[in-house]
């Protein structure tokens, strides 16, 4: 067994002697390699792999959790600030189901089931009042945590006393909310009213004038029926609307220019500030039916006639003769007679009452600047744009800003307005130059992996032909070998009578069997 060994042992080096001192050196190279990749390959394969289960945890729901996964016997990661539990991933859905089964994830709230964990026999009425306020305020929290953008929240509810009096039950509930928003997160106007909705109907008596909310940085969040946005969400609205006009704006400006120069031969830069400050009005309008006439329906009328006549009568009384009448008067006399007629109409019309509120755009352009670059069609010559063209442009440019500022109800001049306008001549760097050393970088690269393929395989083919040098010499010790021990062939040359018959026999040899005339040459030439 032992000789078996040293005879491989032997063939293994005679083997390994053959190759030069470079190819040895690759094969243990890529030996090596094999062998730590392997090796890193079966770390990873053999490392458990883990994946975050909870997030943001109160420190009570974490101690519920990390008791569970410690019964379970199941390994686990706890973060450094105690709020984050890792599993491996094969146990993740697992876990959650379990913990969830066992209502340990409360969010830092026990809600209603604070309930059914403890008896409420003998409890006292305010004990109760407490333990069912808390309830109400652990439910909240959990409907508030719901929401993904939400890592926490903290409710305080205070409700009013119960009395008999009617003071006492018309007294309105509070509340108060803290949210603990997630880092990158916010909330819309339309998500801050649907959490105001959340705690105004889940508590009696309760009017959303009643809630405040903020964030954990005391930034109030306001109801849209309150008074409207919150002062972050309003200004980032009017952001939004000033860029997007200013997007718009540039976006027509470099269609309606780069059709005409090119659109890698602008570059248009606009710059604006709104006013969003809104105006409500009201507007009361009487207007007739019929506006030929001018004059409104009838919707009632009232006619009216009197008349009177008197026939008269004779003269009566002595005239002046009364202590207060005036001396030599004549008396009163009926002899004359009257008629007295008296006629009225009322007519009631009905005119068209329009009452308009009218509420004022939500933003106004307040000030509008624009600058253009166009590069001349000479591309380092800028005196090759002409300046009739930058004479068209920049009127064009002025209309723009014209239409724009027409609502801000400021009159600009001329001059005014081609301030706000600027347009340059100037040589642009061109995005071929780049594309230009991109393709030169691309270029490098691919001469250096030429370079390394032209190496390999000069390698390749200096190992291959070392291998077949080595292949032929072995060959050609064998032949040796066999042709040593190998029978010669004879010839009587004793009972030969002539050369030639001598000659003819070694040419018959060396057509019919040249290997054996060859050996036969060779053996001459030692014995000589």
């Amino acid at each position: 067994m032992n000789e078996n060994l040293l005879q491989y042992w032997e063939k293994v080096k005679q083997y390994w002697n053959r190759y030069s001192r470079a190819t040895k050196i690759t094969f243990i190279a890529t030996v090596v390699l094999l062998i730590l990749t392997a090796a890193i390959i079966s770390v990873n394969l053999s490392k458990t792999e883990y994946s975050l289960a909870f997030t943001e945890l109160q420190p009570s729901d974490a101690a519920a959790i990390k008791g569970y996964l410690d019964t379970a016997k199941i390994p686990y990661k706890l973060s450094a600030d105690g709020k984050s539990i890792e599993v491996p991933t094969s146990e993740v859905a697992n876990v959650k189901l379990g913990v969830e089964s066992q209502g340990l994830n409360k969010n830092g709230s026990l809600g209603f089931g604070a309930f059914s964990s403890s008896s409420s026999f003998g409890i006292t009425d305010n004990e109760f009042k407490v333990k069912y306020l808390n309830a109400i305020q652990g439910e909240l929290q959990q409907l508030i945590n719901s929401n993904q953008a939400i890592a926490g929240s903290k409710v305080l509810i205070s409700l009013p006393e119960e009395g008999p009096f009617l003071q006492q039950q018309a007294e309105k509930a509070t509340a108060s909310v803290v949210l603990q928003m997630k880092q990158g997160y916010s909330l819309d106007q339309g998500k801050i009213d649907t959490i105001y909705n959340l705690v105004s109907h889940s508590i009696k008596n309760l009017p959303v004038e009643n809630i405040t909310i903020s964030d954990q940085y005391g930034q109030s969040l306001v109801s849209s029926k309150a008074g409207g946005q919150s002062s972050s969400s309003l200004v980032t609205s009017q952001s939004d609307i000033n860029d997007k006009f200013q997007k718009d704006l540039q976006k027509n400006i470099t269609n309606m220019l780069g059709t005409m120069f090119g659109r890698d031969k602008v570059n248009v830069s606009v710059f604006s500030t709104m006013n969003f400050d809104q105006k409500k009005s009201q507007e009361k309008l009487v207007s007739a039916p019929n506006q030929v006439d001018q004059k409104g329906l009838e919707i009632s009328l009232q006619e009216a006639s009197e008349s009177y006549q008197n026939n008269g009568a004779d003269t009566g009384g002595v005239p002046g003769t009364g202590t207060t009448d005036v001396p030599g008067y004549p008396g009163s006399s009926n002899s004359g007679k009257s008629n007295s007629e008296k006629n009225s109409k009322t007519v009631n019309y009905e005119v068209n009452r329009i009452t308009n509120d009218i509420v004022s755009t939500p933003y106004v352009v307040k000030d509008l600047s624009i600058n253009v670059g166009i590069e001349p069609p000479v591309k380092d010559d800028p005196t090759s744009l002409t300046a009739e063209t930058k004479t068209a442009v920049q009127n064009a440019l002025v209309n723009i800003v014209r239409t724009a500022l027409a609502d801000n109800k400021v009159t600009y001049t001329d001059d005014e307005l081609q301030k706000k306008v600027t347009v340059l001549a100037h040589s642009f760097a061109r995005p071929a130059d780049l594309s230009v050393s991109k393709t030169t970088t691309y270029l490098t690269y691919a001469g250096l992996a030429l370079a390394a393929l032209a190496i390999g395989a000069i390698a390749g083919f200096a190992i291959r032909r070392r291998r077949k040098a080595a292949q032929q010499k072995l060959m050609d010790q064998d032949l040796n070998m066999a042709a040593s021990k190998a029978e010669l062939p004879t010839i009587d040359i004793e009972n030969v009578t002539n050369d030639n018959q001598v000659r003819k026999q070694l040419e018959t040899l060396a057509k019919k069997r040249p290997e054996e005339f060859v050996n036969l040459l060779r053996t001459w030439l030692v014995d000589e």
